[in-house]
């Protein structure tokens, strides 16, 4: 696995990236595959964040933790990545087999302050998926919402989680 390591206000010693490192060779044992992990740590007053980004073939693993100490956020951040990939790999097998088409972010680019009101700016490529796989999609990275190409009507959509628990869809005319 190729490791990438940013921060913000903080510089990371090489024992550090050795650490984040051997962590996330830990994850090697799911069989992901030859991929390229996004470590970004950043200060917030007196607690480190610690983010991880794993774009996969089908999916986006992403998780982040917050800790006064860099290591115990690093341990906590794969706690829940290791969670996240047990918790779905049946579910992600399954559609596997039954020939679901493939997810694939080309390009994420970040915009940031390029408006006065916009602080964060993303470009993707939207490719065919049906509900399910969306809101999977959804559940993976965090989100509150997913734009997505519905593979059944070829038309734009936005699945969206509810406050009471469930789930919308935002469709185009």
């Amino acid at each position: 696995m190729e490791v990438l390591i940013r921060s913000n206000k903080i510089d990371i010693t090489e024992s550090m990236k050795e650490y984040v490192r051997e962590k996330l060779s830990k994850l090697d044992k799911y069989t992901l595959g030859p991929v390229k992990a996004t470590v970004f740590v950043k200060i917030r007053n007196y607690s480190q964040k610690v983010e991880v980004t794993i774009p996969l073939k089908t999916l986006i693993l992403r998780a982040e933790e917050e800790s006064e100490d860099f290591y115990s956020a690093v341990d906590l951040v794969i706690n829940k990545l290791e969670r996240q990939i047990r918790k779905n790999k049946t579910k992600l097998k399954k559609k596997e087999k039954s020939g679901i088409k493939e997810f694939n972010i080309d390009d994420i680019i970040d915009l940031s302050y390029e408006e006065k009101d916009v602080v964060k700016r993303k470009k993707i490529a939207i490719k065919p998926m049906n509900i399910e796989e969306a809101i999977l999609q959804m559940e993976l990275l965090g989100h509150n919402f997913f734009m997505y190409k519905d593979s059944d009507m070829e038309h734009i959509a936005v699945v969206y989680k509810r406050h009471d628990g469930g789930y919308g869809v935002i469709e185009e005319e």
